[in-house]
């Protein structure tokens, strides 16, 4: 036909492309698949699935030990700091210090794997309140508070000394936890119910201040009052604002700057 064979919507060299790139998308997929059960896993505290098909599967009482494991250090974390010894991270999790150094050979990597599921656990709750709540804001208050409940605060003295934060795996999920953040903060500006002199960093520092734990200090029962004054907080947020607030929206550019 002269100059090229021409199909209905383009040339057929557009047309090939077109379908490739559709093969690609589909090929994507099963990868995508494997990394948001792996992201379901870390949030329960399990291994992420095996990357090859020959690799042997752990056994469902290892599992259960490592989720024990993972679920004790978070407590003891919260308790008393991340320099706890791991010697009662073993007995919080009712297994020998064997079975603790065979998942994690050392505090780093125990503290990589609890700083993971704190982030996966988070944004489930952040997801899991978009679907739950028709008013966007009511969607935003129900992530901050479940949020609290699940210690996101407890991770700023984790990352603190030799701990990788720009590891791979935690900076994926660091991104999954930013964006369901800002779809929530997004939503409810749209919807006319947030103030928008706030970005979703300003969120983001009140949550980690407000439930930052205070490890080893007298007044244990000063938790009760987290959620008090997180309602006091997002109290502040809606619309119409009853002040002006002084310096800039903080972002997460800035957050990762800090």
């Amino acid at each position: 036909m002269g100059t090229g064979s021409v199909v209905k919507g383009g040339t057929a060299a557009e047309a090939a492309a077109g379908s490739t790139a559709r093969a690609a998308a589909r090929d994507a997929e099963p990868a995508k698949d494997a990394a948001r059960t792996d992201s379901a896993a870390r949030a329960k505290g399990a291994a992420p699935t095996a990357p090859c098909r020959g690799t042997p599967r752990p056994r469902a009482d290892a599992l259960r030990n490592r989720e024990r494991i993972i679920a004790a250090a978070r407590e003891l974390f919260v308790e008393f700091g991340p320099d706890v010894a791991l010697d009662d991270v073993a007995r919080r999790a009712g297994v020998g210090n064997a079975t603790l150094y065979r998942n994690f050979p050392d505090r780093i990597a125990l503290t990589h794997e609890v700083v993971l599921a704190v982030t996966s656990r988070t944004t489930l709750r952040a997801e899991e309140a978009e679907a739950a709540e028709a008013d966007p804001f009511a969607a935003l208050s129900r992530f901050v508070h479940a949020a609290a409940d699940e210690r996101i605060g407890a991770l700023c003295p984790m990352l603190s000394g030799v701990f990788d934060r720009d590891h791979p795996d935690l900076l994926a999920e660091r991104g999954r936890l930013e964006e369901a953040v800002e779809g929530l903060v997004a939503r409810a500006q749209s919807a006319g119910r947030l103030r928008t002199d706030i970005a979703v960093g300003d969120v983001l520092v009140a949550l980690s201040q407000l439930t930052r734990p205070l490890p080893g200090i007298a007044c244990q029962g000063i938790d009760r009052f987290t959620h008090r004054h997180l309602q006091l907080f997002l109290d502040g947020l809606e619309t119409p604002a009853r002040s002006e607030l002084p310096g800039s929206a903080a972002t997460l550019e800035d957050l990762r700057r800090s």
